[in-house]
């Protein structure tokens, strides 16, 4: 409920935005992120079929939100960053995608048939890869797009230049 929104925002925050567009997209983000958790909860903690895939479906239309916001929103955002970050910052709205999109498709392993112990295997698993690349590979590149970052801004400064 925590992680999932802060990595959307430290997205907004690393890419540099205007203060405006910081706030409405952070929000805006960070938001449908949590409701999207809060929406598959209860799908995930029952057993019946039916109820899973109702939750799961509500729990898609904030993540296709999600996706449109990454991909549409931001693409003006990223064409503006600098060239040296520029597919880094690209780099992590993708993983960001495709390791959330493992939960999904994790989450539905019991629904078409999948039980006992190679259905706990498969999720857990599932589960395991996604938040290794959603949160620990997410994380080094959103840190290598800060250094990168920082780096052009000790640069561009007289001090950092004449250091240089």
């Amino acid at each position: 409920m925590l992680t999932v929104p802060l990595l959307l925002i430290e997205l907004i925050l690393v890419m540099g935005l205007a203060k405006s567009e910081i706030w409405s997209k952070g929000v805006r983000l960070g938001l449908l992120a949590a409701v999207m958790v809060i929406l598959g909860y209860p799908g995930e903690i029952s057993s019946d079929p039916t109820t899973r895939w109702i939750w799961w479906a509500l729990a898609m239309i904030p993540f296709g939100w999600i996706v449109y916001e990454l991909f549409v929103g931001l693409s003006d955002a990223i064409n503006k960053q600098p060239e040296d970050v520029r597919g880094l910052v690209n780099t992590a709205r993708w993983l960001t995608v495709i390791s959330w999109s493992f939960y999904p498709v994790v989450f539905v392993f019991p629904m078409i048939g999948l039980t006992g112990g190679s259905a706990a295997t498969a999720i857990e698993v599932g589960y395991t890869v996604a938040d290794i690349v959603a949160k620990a590979v997410f994380g080094v590149v959103v840190y290598m797009i800060a250094v990168r970052k920082s780096r052009a801004d000790v640069s561009a400064t007289p001090q950092g230049a004449a250091a240089a």
